[in-house]
């Protein structure tokens, strides 16, 4: 039998092969697009009910199908897998564009009688009219013929520079000699010794995969070390890359992209990409963005310029840096913090293992939220992934919420960074009327656990690393705690793309509480816990360079959206992103730098004219936390009950309303930035 096919209620991950995908895809193909003729046919009724039973249960065994090649791409990318990826996107996407854009369909949902839809059903038809339109619905003849046309360009160029990304970051190697390694942290040196040896090489195996990459950057001592690494990493996928690795430059990439994305906007009646991408959002227009973000980078760059002055000082004066360049900063930074709060991030990495942090956050999650989170089974793609369960706890016994996997360690083949995907939605079925509980992917890219003297150590977490943890589950809990029954509007599914972040952004904040850390950490040697001394020291420095952190968020931010807004179909992207270093940052990398070469969120991913999404989900979500501070206890302990308000107003609700209707039910009242300067320390 072909896993991609079985009636199991999980994905067989273990069984999955890249022989399964193309006969898999033609079989869910074609049935999607029986029922797709089904439903379009002119006798049969305009009802909610009737076409979901037809329609939606046929396209929701193609997705989760397609859900699960696409995630296997991402985390276990082989040849072979990306051949058959590759050879099936056009087909799937083909389908997709069309189903978005038959007139039948939406002739059909413009004619069902809304009053007839409960509350959920009325969100999910309101968002359906609104998509068809923007799929190209009310387009005909050869403007139809091309919007399709556009969507396959995009999805297949979407994909390369993904592939370019990837396939950029996994082919480097720089093999150090001990005198470089010096100052790199012991379970790093040991990781990059490791790999050498295991490809028969002296030295130590250094590559671009974050784990690496960043603590040779804070802590190697060596300078012409940082260089080369640096060098490296801000040329990936670009034409200033080495020779042998120019074949993955995403410059050509990019242009076809962008081009491509201005004329679907024109062909939809909008101006330019950025106007279309916000129609969906909460913000109102490309200006609102643009003002917000020029507004947050006017009150964060006094602080931001009085970090590099701190830094320039502290680099001349005690480091004998009297010129840093663009790799010295991070170096600087972590110096000037041992210097400034004594401590050091390696210090508080012995801190934080793996297995004791995630621990705390299930601790502080299954409390807050009165839920249990326990292992479970299910077929795997690694051996490094896990599996778990959340239940309802009360009653008469523990009722199952939902699944999520846990696959939290960086290899080759598996895409850096970290996120959260649906893999299944909340959904009341209706071919069976049984209830379908959700299922996530939740996926980091930690260093692994290092042996020493023939024993596995635990992998040992940055508080970074910490926090990118509580972020996704943050995503994960929004994912997984709905209690709405509609497949479209359940979940994530359906929320405004600048308010997904709120839940994950929020999460972030229990890594700075004490009555949380204390559960969470075991010294990796002695077992000890993190000494309040310690804690009280991060405390300090938790808004250390503040202003120069906000201001690279939002040079990120007010480029994407600048590039998609510049209305012609080939915007000059380094006269772009030159032009917003010189409005708003204090820091600038060399000529040579081509950091949006790997801008996977707005080329890869789905934040197109919506990387503002962070800083402006931030808002909502300090001001959300802020609700807990107000009401915690003597000790810091959080209110249950506030965790319960927070959890029933912003997750169990998902996309069935508006995120601002559910933010006001938490609040009582519009969110403000006031929370959000004064958690970064950037108020008089």
């Amino acid at each position: 039998m072909n896993p991609l096919l079985s009636p199991a209620a999980l994905p067989l991950f273990d069984q999955i092969a890249p022989s399964h995908v193309a006969p898999a895809m033609e079989q869910l193909l074609a049935q999607a697009n029986t029922a797709l003729e089904k439903v379009t046919a002119p006798e049969f009724p305009a009802q909610w009910g009737a076409m979901a039973l037809e329609l939606e249960v046929a396209t929701e065994r193609l997705t989760i199908a397609w859900e699960a090649v696409s995630h296997l791409n991402s985390v276990a990318d082989t040849p072979e897998l990306r051949a058959a990826y590759n050879a099936a996107l056009p087909l799937v996407t083909e389908f997709q564009t069309r189903l978005g854009a038959d007139e039948r369909l939406y002739a059909k949902y413009k004619a069902m009688d809304v009053r007839t839809l409960n509350a959920e059903q009325r969100q999910a038809h309101k968002n359906a009219v609104r998509d068809f339109v923007l799929g190209g619905a009310e387009l005909a003849g050869a403007q139809r013929e091309r919007f399709a046309q556009i969507q396959d360009q995009l999805a297949q160029l979407n994909q390369k520079f993904s592939e370019n990304a990837l396939d950029s970051t996994d082919a480097y190697r720089y093999y150090a000699n001990a005198d470089e390694m010096a100052g790199v942290p012991p379970d790093i040196a040991q990781t990059a010794r490791a790999a050498a040896q295991k490809v028969g090489l002296e030295g130590y195996q250094l590559t671009l995969k974050i784990p690496c990459y960043l603590p040779v950057m804070q802590f190697a001592h060596s300078s012409a070390l940082r260089a080369t690494l640096y060098r490296a990493y801000v040329t990936r996928a670009s034409e200033q890359a080495d020779e042998s690795a120019r074949k993955f430059d995403n410059t050509e990439c990019m242009r076809e992209i962008l081009a491509l994305r201005q004329e679907e906007a024109q062909l939809l009646g909008y101006g330019t990409y950025g106007a279309l991408s916000l129609v969906p959002k909460m913000a109102d227009s490309p200006d609102t963005v643009i003002r917000f973000l020029r507004d947050l980078a006017h009150r964060a760059r006094p602080f931001a310029e009085g970090d590099l002055s701190d830094l320039r000082q502290f680099a001349q004066s005690e480091l004998g840096i009297h010129d840093p360049q663009a790799w010295d900063w991070p170096y600087i930074s972590e110096k000037l913090k041992e210097a400034r709060y004594a401590f050091s991030e390696q210090e508080v990495k012995e801190y934080f293992t793996f297995p004791k942090v995630l621990a705390g956050l299930f601790r502080i999650v299954e409390t807050l939220f009165e839920v249990r989170i326990a292992r479970d089974q299910a077929p795997v793609w690694n051996a490094g992934v896990e599996f778990y369960r959340i239940e309802r706890v009360g009653g008469l016994g523990n009722t199952l919420v939902g699944q999520f996997y846990l696959d939290p360690t960086a290899r080759t083949g598996k895409r850096g960074g970290a996120w959260m995907d649906g893999m299944r939605a909340r959904w009341l079925r209706p071919d069976s009327a049984a209830l379908q509980t959700p299922v996530a992917h939740l996926v980091c890219n930690f260093a692994d656990g290092v042996e020493v003297d023939g024993v596995k150590r635990p992998a040992l977490l940055s508080h970074d690393d910490v926090i990118t943890l509580f972020h996704e589950f943050g995503h994960g809990l929004h994912h997984l705690l709905t209690q709405v029954n509609e497949l479209d509007v359940s979940g994530i599914s359906g929320v405004e793309w600048d308010a997904v972040e709120l839940p994950s952004q929020f999460m972030e904040n229990f890594c700075w509480e004490w009555s949380v850390l204390q559960h969470m950490s075991a010294h990796v040697d002695t077992g000890a816990p993190l000494p309040r001394a310690l804690f009280d020291k991060m405390l300090d420095a938790k808004n250390f360079q503040s202003g120069m952190q906000t201001l690279r968020q939002i040079e990120f931010g007010l480029f994407d959206m600048l590039l998609h807004t510049a209305g012609v179909p080939h915007p000059d992207v380094l006269a772009v992103l030159q032009q917003v270093r010189a409005e708003v940052a204090v820091v600038h990398p060399p000529q040579w730098a081509r950091t949006a070469h790997t801008f996977s969120h707005i080329f890869a991913g789905g934040y197109a004219a919506g990387y503002y999404s962070y800083k402006w989900a931030e808002v909502l979500s300090a001001d959300a936390y802020a609700a807990f501070e107000e009401t915690a206890s003597a000790d810091g302990t959080p209110s249950v009950e506030t965790g319960r308000k927070y959890r029933q107003t912003i997750l169990e609700a998902g996309g069935s309303r508006a995120a601002m209707e559910s933010f006001k039910a938490f609040r009582a009242r519009e969110p403000n930035l006031d929370a959000l300067l004064r958690h970064q320390g950037m108020t008089a």
